[in-house]
C-alpha cells in the first residue's frame, strides 16, 4: 500500500487554502509528508471544491512548474492533481502521476497519455468534473461507478496506453453525492471494485464533507480522528493507495494495528 501526500498550492482548498502558496512553504511541506510516511506526494494547484475559484490553465502550469522541479531533485515521487488537458500534456513525461477527477475524458489527450510512462489514477465524478453538491442514490452507486469503469477504462486502453498504468479511484464527498450514505456504500464496496477492474484502488476521504456529516456537521480542522478511522477502514478493505493530508497519522495507526494482530 502507498501513501500520497497532499500539498494543494491553491488559496481556496476546503481544509488547507493558502497555507503553502510559496515555493519554500510547499518544499518544506512535501518534506515533511514524506518523513510522514508518505511514498510521494500529490500536488494540485486547482481547487476542486465546489465553491472554488478556478485558475487559467496557463496560471495553474506555471505554479505547478514552480514547486515541482524542486520537489523532484529531492528525490521525491510526484503526483500533479489536474484536470486540464493541456497542463497534463505539458507534464505527462515530468511526474510519476497524473490524477484527474474526471478521468481523463477528452480522446484529445489520449495519444499524449499513451506515450507518456507516468501512471494515472481515473477517478469517477457523478458530475464527470469538479464537485457540486447534486444528490445521488446510495442503494445503485455502486453500480454506476463501477460502469463508469468499464467504459473508461476500456477506452483507455484501447487508445494504446497500458493497464498497469491506470489506478481506480472512485471519488469520494460531494463526488459521490450530498450525503455520506454514498460514500459509505463505496468504501465497503472495495474490495468488489479492486476484483471488477483488476486494478488497484485509491481512497482519499482525507477530512472530507461526509466524514463532518457522520458526525453531525464537523468542520475540516475537527475531521482528523475520523479520517484516520476511514483511511484504516479503507486500506483493511483493500485499498492499493491512500491519499492523505496526514500520512503520519495513517502510518502510526497501520504500525500499531499490525503490531496488535501479529
Amino acid at each position: 500500500m502507498r501513501i500520497l501526500g497532499i500539498l494543494n498550492l491553491s488559496a481556496d482548498s476546503f481544509s488547507d487554502g493558502g497555507r503553502y502558496g510559496t515555493d519554500a512553504k510547499a518544499l518544506a511541506h512535501a518534506h515533511a509528508l514524506v518523513d510522514g510516511g508518505a511514498w510521494g506526494i500529490d500536488v494540485g494547484a486547482v481547487s476542486s471544491n465546489p465553491d472554488s475559484a478556478g485558475l487559467p490553465p496557463a496560471e495553474e502550469l506555471a505554479r505547478l512548474r514552480a514547486v515541482l522541479g524542486p520537489i523532484r531533485s529531492a528525490g521525491i515521487p510526484v503526483s500533479v492533481d489536474t484536470f486540464a488537458p493541456t497542463v497534463q500534456a505539458a507534464l505527462a513525461s515530468d511526474v510519476d502521476l497524473l490524477n484527474d477527477i474526471r478521468g481523463f475524458p477528452d480522446p484529445d489527450i489520449w495519444p499524449v497519455l499513451a506515450d507518456a510512462t507516468c501512471d494515472l489514477v481515473v477517478m469517477h465524478a457523478i458530475q464527470g468534473g469538479k464537485a457540486d453538491r447534486r444528490d445521488s442514490d446510495p442503494t445503485t452507486i455502486v453500480d454506476r461507478v463501477l460502469r463508469f469503469f468499464d467504459e473508461r477504462l476500456a477506452a483507455l486502453t484501447a487508445a494504446g496506453i497500458g493497464e498497469q498504468r491506470l489506478v481506480v479511484d472512485p471519488g469520494m464527498g460531494f463526488f459521490l453525492g450530498n450525503t455520506p450514505e454514498a460514500s459509505v456504500a463505496v468504501l465497503q464496496a472495495i474490495p468488489r471494485l479492486a476484483a471488477h477492474t483488476g486494478r488497484p484502488v485509491l481512497i482519499s476521504v482525507s477530512r472530507k464533507s461526509f466524514l463532518g456529516a457522520l458526525l453531525g456537521g464537523r468542520p475540516p480542522t475537527e475531521r482528523h480522528d475520523a479520517t484516520v478511522a476511514a483511511e484504516r477502514y479503507a486500506v483493511e478493505q483493500g485499498a492499493g493507495w491512500i491519499r492523505t493530508h496526514d500520512p503520519r497519522a495513517l502510518s502510526d495507526a497501520l504500525q500499531v494495528a499490525s503490531a496488535l494482530t501479529r
